[in-house]
């Protein structure tokens, strides 16, 4: 079990692995809604069970003042501690260009998950690619 963080190009193959087998065949959402242009410009992180098995990913914009998205974990890899692997990636990431706070919509369902990493809601439930979601938050300060 390691983790990669690193630009898009190096880890587009491994990452779209994961994230369209979670998003668009699990989830059914649109590869329309679910590719967009800000993957160039975040930084990703991409867990592997094995080497070349990636089996999560996540991403931050770190242009949007730590923004993370795109958080998935293949469903027979849940559970295991790869969400948690991934977020902390991205927490360091963010540690590294001196940001003192991530935010993210999460899926109304993972909140506890994210709650038990120290992330706070911070808003109300709102609809986003056909499912509730909800903003989180937390600082990120040593």
């Amino acid at each position: 079990m390691y983790t990669r963080c690193d630009r898009y190009e190096n880890l587009a193959n491994d990452l779209h692995r994961v994230r369209d087998a979670v998003f668009l065949i699990e989830q059914g959402v649109s590869a329309e809604k679910e590719r967009d242009l800000f993957d160039q410009d975040c930084m990703h992180a991409v867990a592997y069970s094995e080497p070349e098995f990636p089996v999560a990913t996540g991403r931050i914009d770190l242009q949007q003042l730590g923004k993370v998205g795109r958080v998935a974990v293949l469903k027979s890899h849940r559970r295991r501690g790869y969400g948690t692997l991934i977020m902390r990636a991205l927490e360091q990431a963010a540690r590294d260009a001196q940001l003192s706070h991530i935010w993210f919509h999460a899926q109304a369902s993972a909140v506890p998950f994210y709650q038990s990493l120290g992330y706070q809601v911070s808003g109300t439930e709102f609809m986003e690619a056909g499912m509730e979601h909800v903003r989180m938050e937390k600082s990120i300060t040593d």
